[in-house]
């Protein structure tokens, strides 16, 4: 290995400015200031909220949700639920 190419590894400090939580651990960097962290960041608390653009996730759930009712009802009557067939676009002139 050839001597002095490396950076220099050293004990650094992250600390998150969300909460406040202090990380040891080492970089070539020096200590630092992260955004948010794993114990601040909504994800993975769990309290991330979905934002809802105008009711559209609510239209999604109940677009599906009624195409799977429907989907359950067919099956329960025993009905086919295929569609029918389209005609040739050329006839017997």
């Amino acid at each position: 290995m050839k001597p002095d190419i490396h950076p220099e590894y050293t004990d650094a400090v992250f600390t998150c400015a969300g909460c406040g939580q202090i990380y040891n651990t080492k970089s070539t960097k020096g200590d630092m200031s992260l955004a948010v962290c794993s114990a601040c960041h909504p994800f993975f608390t769990g309290k991330h909220k979905l934002l809802d653009t105008a009711g559209r996730v609510e239209r999604f759930r109940r677009k599906y949700a009624s195409a799977a009712e429907k989907e359950a009802q067919g099956a329960t009557a025993g009905q086919d639920n295929k569609k029918p067939t389209k005609k040739s676009g050329k006839e017997a002139v």
